[in-house]
C-alpha cells in the first residue's frame, strides 16, 4: 500500500513537473511568436545613420532611432520628434519646436541640447561622417529654450526640412555619444520603439521593445530579428517555410511562387527609385545630342520592364520620378529604332560605334538590364561590351574619379532614390555641374548653366509656386539634353507573412514599421 501510494505520488509529481516544463515551453513559444523575423538583401555597414551611405543600414536603424521629421507611406512630410517649425523668408534660419516628455533609451532627456549635440557633430568636417555633405550648410545650432532650437545656415536652402526628414537625420543620445565616441556605430541609443540588443557584423541585428517609448501602447511586439540574407533564393525560401515574417527585396523571378503561398502576402507598390544609364558627355560620341537621342529611341522600355523586372516597373516618364515633390512628367521616351538609326547617321555614325556599358550592381536584375540593353543597341549598330562592377570597382573606378576629362566611365547603369522626398535631392547630386565625381554622382558629367541656375534659385526661395516653376524648367531642359537613357521607375516588391501587419516598404526603399504587430 505504501509502495503503491509512493509510486503514484512520484508519477503524479512527474506528470506535474512535465506539465510545468510544457507550460514553460509553451510560454516560450508564445513569447517567441511576438518576435518578427525580417529577412533583408544585404548586410549592414554601420548602425550610425550619419555615417551610412546605404538605404538598408539607415532603414534598420529606425528600430532605435528617430529624427525630428519623417515621411508617411506616400512620402509626405510628418512631424516626429518636432511638433512645428518656422522658416525665415530667406530660407536661412529654421526655428523648431520639439516634442516634450521624450526619453532616450539610456534615460537621457530628449531636448534642444540633444538636437544641438547631434547637428554640431555631423556639421563638423573633422568628424568625417559620410553624410556631412547633407548637413554642411549648417552654420550654427542654438538652444533657444529647453524645447526650441534655432538652426542657421550658411546659405539659403529651402529644402532643409526635407533633409531633416531623411533617414540619416536621427537623434542620438548625447550621453551615449560622449561615452562611445566613434564606437556609437556599435552601441546605438535613440528614442525609437526598440532598443539595441546585439549585432554581430555580417550577421543578425537583434532589438527588443523599449519599455519607455513615448508613444503609449507601442511597439506592439516584443522584438525584431533583422536577418541579412544575401542570396535571393534563400530569402524567398525563408518566406515559403515561414522562418521569416518579412522579406525585401524579393527577386522578381520568385514573385509568382510566393504569390501562390496562402500564408504570404506578396506586395508591390510604386517607388521613387529611377533606373537610368548615364552617358559621359565629355567623351565622343556622347558629346553629340543626336547620339544621346538615338540611344533613348533605341531601347524598348516596355519590353525591358517585362524581361528584367517581370512587369514590376514602368517606363520612366521624367527626370524626377513620380512621387517626389515637384516631379514633372516629360515622356516616356518612345521606342523607335528606325529613328535611332537615322539620328546616328546624321551624327556621323551610319554604322554605329563600339562602347562599354558598366552596371553599378552585380545582382541578377541588373545583369539582365545591361544584357537587354546590349541586345537592343546591337539592333541599331552599336556594339557595347557589358560589365557588372563589384562594389569596390564601382567606388574606385567611377565614384572616385578625380579628373572629369579623363574619367573612364562611358555608359553607366545606376539608380537613385530621393529619400528627402523633394526634387533637389533627385537632381542636384546627379545632374548639377558641382556634383561631378568624387563630390557626388553626376556620372554623365552633365553641365547646363541654366539648369544650375534653376537649381540654385529653387533653394533660395520658400515660394512653392516659384520653386515648382524653376524645377519644371530644369527637368524639361535635362530631358531634352538627354544626358541619360531614361529607363524605368521600379516598383518595390516585398513579402509579408499574413500573421504580420503594420510593416511595409517605403517608396524610397526604406521601411516603416511603426505599427508592426503580430496577429
Amino acid at each position: 500500500m505504501y509502495a503503491s501510494f509512493s509510486s503514484e505520488f512520484r508519477l503524479r509529481k512527474l506528470i506535474a513537473g512535465g506539465a510545468c516544463v510544457f507550460a514553460m515551453l509553451a510560454a516560450g513559444v508564445a513569447h517567441a511568436q511576438q518576435q518578427a523575423v525580417m529577412a533583408v538583401a544585404s548586410t549592414f555597414t554601420t548602425l550610425d545613420p550619419y555615417d551610412a551611405n546605404d538605404t538598408l543600414s539607415q532603414a534598420v536603424s529606425k528600430s532605435f532611432y528617430q529624427g525630428l521629421f519623417g515621411f508617411d507611406k506616400d512620402m509626405k512630410l510628418v512631424n516626429v520628434l518636432a511638433v512645428s517649425y518656422e522658416a525665415s523668408p530667406d530660407a536661412k534660419v529654421y526655428t523648431i519646436k520639439l516634442r516634450q516628455g521624450v526619453k532616450f533609451q539610456d534615460g537621457t532627456d530628449f531636448n534642444a541640447a540633444a538636437v544641438k549635440t547631434n547637428f554640431d557633430r555631423v556639421a563638423d568636417p573633422a568628424n568625417k561622417l559620410k553624410r556631412y555633405n547633407m548637413f554642411n550648410r549648417i552654420e550654427k545650432t542654438e538652444v533657444i529654450d529647453p524645447y526650441t532650437v534655432k538652426i542657421t545656415l550658411h546659405a539659403p536652402f529651402s529644402a532643409f526640412i526635407n533633409v531633416l526628414a531623411h533617414p540619416s537625420a536621427v537623434m542620438i543620445s548625447p550621453t551615449a555619444l560622449k561615452k562611445w565616441g566613434k564606437d556609437i556605430a556599435f552601441h546605438p541609443v535613440g528614442t525609437g520603439p526598440f532598443e539595441f540588443v546585439e549585432w554581430k557584423q555580417t550577421d543578425d541585428l537583434k532589438v527588443k521593445k523599449f519599455a519607455g517609448y513615448w508613444k503609449t501602447g507601442y511597439p506592439k511586439i516584443d522584438a525584431i530579428d533583422w536577418k541579412p540574407v544575401v542570396d535571393n533564393n534563400t530569402r524567398a525560401a525563408l518566406m515559403q517555410t515561414g522562418e521569416a515574417d518579412f522579406a525585401f527585396q524579393i527577386p522578381y523571378e520568385q514573385a509568382g511562387v510566393l504569390k501562390s503561398n496562402p500564408k504570404v502576402d506578396l506586395i508591390d507598390s510604386s517607388s521613387i527609385i529611377e533606373r537610368y544609364i548615364s552617358l559621359n558627355m565629355n567623351q565622343k560620341p556622347f558629346d553629340n545630342i543626336k547620339v544621346r537621342e538615338a540611344l533613348n529611341y533605341a531601347i524598348n522600355k516596355d519590353a525591358l520592364t517585362k524581361v528584367a523586372f517581370s512587369g514590376y516597373a514602368v517606363p520612366a516618364d521624367g527626370v524626377v520620378p513620380q512621387g517626389v515633390e515637384f516631379a514633372v512628367k516629360q515622356g516616356p521616351w518612345p521606342y523607335d529604332p528606325a529613328k535611332a538609326r537615322e539620328l546616328l547617321k546624321e551624327a556621323g555614325y551610319p554604322n554605329g560605334f563600339e562602347t562599354v556599358l558598366w552596371s553599378a550592381y552585380t545582382y541578377s536584375t541588373a545583369v539582365k538590364v545591361i544584357q537587354f540593353v546590349q541586345q537592343q543597341l546591337a539592333q541599331v549598330g552599336i556594339k557595347a561590351q557589358v560589365q557588372a562592377l563589384e562594389a569596390g570597382q564601382r567606388v574606385s573606378t567611377v565614384e572616385s574619379a578625380q579628373d572629369a576629362m579623363t574619367a573612364p566611365v562611358r555608359m553607366y547603369y545606376a539608380g537613385w532614390s530621393s529619400s528627402t522626398g523633394e526634387a533637389d535631392w533627385a537632381l542636384t547630386p546627379l545632374l548639377a555641374s558641382v556634383s561631378f565625381p568624387p563630390k557626388m554622382v553626376n556620372t554623365a558629367y552633365y553641365k547646363n548653366d541654366i539648369v544650375d541656375s534653376d537649381l540654385k534659385q529653387a533653394l533660395e526661395t520658400t515660394d512653392q509656386a516659384k520653386k515648382a516653376t524653376l524645377y519644371a524648367d530644369a527637368q524639361k531642359r535635362i530631358w531634352n539634353d538627354a544626358p541619360w537613357i531614361f529607363l524605368v521607375q521600379e516598383k518595390v516588391v516585398y513579402a509579408r507573412s499574413k500573421r504580420l501587419s503594420g510593416a511595409y516598404v517605403m517608396p524610397d526603399g526604406s521601411f516603416n514599421f511603426d505599427n508592426i504587430a503580430i496577429k
